[in-house]
């Protein structure tokens, strides 16, 4: 199982809008796992909001970043864009 972790903020759009279309996918179908992390949560730790403060929303797979997602991209595009990062990743 690959993990896909989404970088966020709460009260972000464009975050809010990724999580959602990602969590709308069948994701488990693909073999992955989705892990949101907020970066402004307590107990997250400094680097990650360091690093990500100002480029969430931010998508990595096995903790790879992934190129930048277009927030345009629903449905069947969100998808096939996942599947090719999959194929490159291998």
């Amino acid at each position: 199982m690959k993990q896909l972790t989404l970088f966020s903020r709460t009260g972000c759009c464009l975050c809010e809008g990724l999580e959602s279309r990602l969590r709308d996918l069948d994701l488990l179908g693909l073999s992955i796992e989705l892990t949101v992390i907020d970066i402004d949560a307590p107990g997250t730790p400094q680097e990650l909001k360091a690093r990500y403060d100002l480029e969430v929303p931010v998508l990595a797979l096995d903790g790879s970043e992934l190129p930048r997602v277009s927030p345009r991209l629903t449905g069947e595009g969100l998808l096939n864009w996942l599947q090719r990062c999959l194929s490159t990743a291998l």
